[in-house]
């Protein structure tokens, strides 16, 4: 049973999103297609896997077929979160030859991207095996995409931070400038805090740090610092808020950041920078 939680999208949104994608990609139809294609010709395609990878984006795969044509099939053999490697057939589709070809670069275009996301998940979640940080990503996320972005960290291991703005509070250096400074700005956020709304802020230094806890903060973000940065505010915290760490974080790092002792560690990365996956979609007739 997977743990991770479901593709949070609505049908609605998600039909939608794959419609706009779609349209995007078809223009006024496949005119290669069209000229090429014998007319009611009938095919099955299977998504191949070329390397090792996490699955992700296999619900979205099949929404499309279904916005595309209805009376194509779609069948998945393995499932979202499954890692699995090169030469696995993770779905087939069977239908009219125009929809395969239709769909082909769009499904192939969500599929490598969300399963780039899941499996570069995968991999920063296993470099913190036995240690007490968790892995999460941030904001930093395609424009309309983000929530099958998030979704696939989710996928890969990894936990979200905020979806939205109204999610929870994170004082950043822009809000700080223009409150008055951390006290300020954190006094003032735990007043009119909704019930069960934690207050976070960001901080680039040891006093920062001091400032933030007496103010009472929540959890506390430690932006752009060394590791031996970290560690000292580690130190200096002695458990009385959380932390976080952010900023300039990778695969070849991480560790390093986890062993401070932080809560959790946020990477943008995850989303505005996963490589994508190396998926086939090959068709052959019926």
């Amino acid at each position: 049973m997977k743990s991770f939680a479901p593709l949070d999208a609505s049908s609605e949104e998600l039909r939608a999103l794959v419609r706009r994608a779609l349209a995007e990609d078809l223009g006024r139809g496949d005119l290669t297609t069209r000229l090429t294609v014998p007319e009611g010709t009938r095919a099955r395609g299977k998504f191949l896997s070329k390397q090792r990878l996490v699955v992700a984006g296999l619900p979205v795969v099949a929404e499309l077929f279904s916005v595309l044509d209805p009376a194509a099939a779609f069948q998945t053999t393995v499932e979202d979160g499954d890692e699995v490697g090169s030469g696995t057939a993770l779905a087939t589709a069977t239908g009219a030859a125009t929809t395969l070809l239709a769909a082909e670069r769009v499904a192939l275009n969500f599929l490598q991207h969300l399963s780039g996301i899941a499996t570069l998940a995968r991999r920063l979640k296993e470099e913190l095996s036995g240690l007490h940080a968790q892995l999460l990503d941030t904001r930093k996320t395609t424009p309309g995409l983000r929530t099958l972005q998030k979704y696939a960290v989710r996928v890969g291991g990894g936990r979200n931070h905020r979806l939205r703005l109204d999610d929870g509070i994170l004082i950043k250096n822009n809000h700080l400038r223009l409150a008055g400074g951390i006290r300020a700005a954190v006094e003032k956020a735990r007043q009119l805090r909704p019930a069960g709304c934690e207050v976070e802020v960001e901080v680039t230094a040891l006093a920062g740090l001091d400032e933030a806890i007496q103010a009472g903060a929540d959890v506390v973000l430690l932006d752009n610092m060394t590791c031996d940065e970290v560690r000292r505010c580690v130190g200096r915290a002695g458990g009385r808020v959380r932390l976080e760490v952010s900023g300039g974080i990778d695969a070849f790092n991480l560790r390093a950041f986890a062993e401070t002792g932080v809560d959790y560690i946020s990477v943008g990365a995850l989303t505005h920078s996963a490589p994508a996956v190396d998926i086939n979609f090959r068709i052959e007739p019926l």
